[in-house]
């Protein structure tokens, strides 16, 4: 009777068929994803991929053009410095109403940091800002990996952050904020805007109190994410005086020629046709008059 178990290979017919194998898991394999360059920019975007892209011009608004958010704006900054310098600070939430320049201050101020301390006073690295978006929030603990062992420093920012009823990314949020055992850290900070202060619907919030059986509890975990921000700055509309101060700043800063009566007839006409005062409402009038007089924005 013939034995049914075969005879093993020969080393010299055995090592072709390892390489062979070995060769075919190091194709199957993804590539190991390149460290970050940090010194290609000073901004950067988190792409979902998991890769961090470059800006080499952030669109930003000089932050002298910032009117009517003086208070928010010089605690952001102080924030933002002593955290620059080494010093513990806190991750902060800009909330409030819509085109009052919360995403504009962030930018604004990350740019006044590097300008004015790090050229004044030689900060050994400038201060990194990097965009995440909401839709990549599950992202930040990858993120968060990347930039630990850097030796800059990082403003990790999200504009218009907020989450719906079925959305549980916020977990991830709260756990790279100061959760998990590893926690923050120590080079990266946070500033996130939105228009809500709690970043939840009041519908959804009310339905958990309604539906739960210890309503107290029921929304403790969602609505506690607005915790992990130890500076809350509220934005709110602008006064008339307010919203003309900009148009001025803007008139003046562009160089446009315009009459001052016409300007401020325009500029009441245009906010009061959108409803709205605000800094955005203002740029965008400012925007308009330029075209109409020839005039770039430069």
């Amino acid at each position: 009777m013939t034995d049914p178990t075969p005879s093993p290979l020969p080393a010299s017919d055995l090592l072709p068929v390892l390489l062979r194998i070995a060769a075919a898991l190091e194709r199957a394999a993804p590539p190991a994803r390149p460290a970050p360059d940090f010194a290609a920019a000073d901004a950067f975007v988190w792409q979902p991929e998991g890769r961090l892209q470059p800006v080499p011009r952030v669109n930003r608004v000089e932050m002298g053009l910032l009117r009517g958010i003086d208070r928010m704006r010089d605690i952001l900054f102080d924030n933002t410095e002593r955290f620059a310098r080494g010093l513990p600070a806190n991750n902060a939430l800009l909330w409030g109403a819509r085109g009052m320049g919360k995403s504009s201050l962030v930018k604004a101020v990350h740019a006044e940091i590097n300008a004015k301390i790090g050229v004044r006073e030689g900060l050994e690295r400038p201060l990194k800002l990097v965009e995440i978006h909401r839709e990549d929030i599950e992202g930040l603990p990858a993120l968060m990996g990347w930039l630990r062992p850097d030796p800059h420093r990082f403003v990790v920012f999200c504009d218009d952050l907020s989450f719906d009823a079925e959305d549980t990314s916020y977990k991830s949020l709260k756990a790279a904020l100061d959760g998990g055992i590893e926690g923050r850290p120590d080079n990266v900070i946070f500033y996130a805007t939105s228009n809500r202060r709690h970043l939840l619907p009041r519908d959804m919030m009310e339905n958990e109190r309604s539906t739960a059986i210890n309503p107290g509890e029921a929304v403790e975990e969602k609505v506690s994410l607005s915790d992990r921000f130890g500076l809350w700055l509220g934005f709110h509309k602008c006064s008339q005086d307010e919203y003309l101060a900009m148009i001025d700043a803007y008139v003046a800063r562009y160089g446009l020629k315009v009459e001052p009566e016409r300007l401020r007839a325009e500029a009441l006409e245009w906010s009061t046709t959108r409803g709205a005062r605000s800094g955005r409402t203002a740029f965008q009038y400012i925007q308009d008059l330029a075209g109409r007089l020839g005039q770039r924005l430069e």
